[in-house]
């Protein structure tokens, strides 16, 4: 029997007894944890795929370790500019043995029980916008009952030009080639 996981935005192909390093999950070492996003399910000849998660199916193992992979390096560079930036980074890992796969049992009843808390603040938050939907129709109400505003003005002209106020003539260029320092 196998299955395919999806865990820490990737897909693992397990079996029981398998040991596979997943993303970080949280737990201790020792502890069983249930992978309940199985997306295929495969027993000799018989395949059931899921759309887009097959119902009724998890996978339970156990964990292992809490480790970290190899240190890789992340280096930028843009040549001619100067450029160069080094890190490196070490991703967490969760070394997993899986025990079964099969239906759930008592044990993944706590993630269902957390997936039903978070579905009832999204229920309370729904009430809420329409109290503010009802508020915003009213306040329309009362700009329609206003009059406009009064258009403004035109602009004012400049001041009349007085007797000493008269333009200078531009500097005079000096023509192309020809210089007028003199020395």
């Amino acid at each position: 029997m196998f299955a395919v996981v999806k865990t820490g935005g990737k897909q693992y192909r397990v079996a029981p007894g398998d040991i596979l390093k997943v993303e970080r999950i949280e737990g201790e070492a020792g502890e069983t944890i249930t992978l309940d996003q199985v997306l295929l399910v495969g027993d000799g000849e018989k395949v059931t795929a899921g759309s887009p998660l097959v119902d009724g199916t998890v996978v339970t193992a156990e964990i292992l370790e809490q480790a970290r992979a190899r240190k890789i390096i992340v280096f930028k560079k843009k040549r001619r500019h100067n450029y160069r930036r080094k890190k490196g980074h070490r991703q967490q890992l969760t070394v997993l043995k899986v025990i079964e796969i099969g239906a759930p049992k008592k044990t993944g009843a706590k993630k269902a029980a957390a997936a039903g808390t978070d579905e009832k603040p999204a229920a309370k938050k729904a009430p809420a916008k329409k109290a503010s939907d009802e508020k915003k129709p009213a306040a329309k109400k009362a700009t329609a009952d206003k009059k406009p505003a009064p258009k403004k003005a035109a602009a004012k002209k400049a001041p009349a030009k007085k007797a000493g106020d008269e333009k200078k003539p531009a500097a005079k260029k000096a023509a192309p080639g020809k210089t007028t320092d003199t020395k």
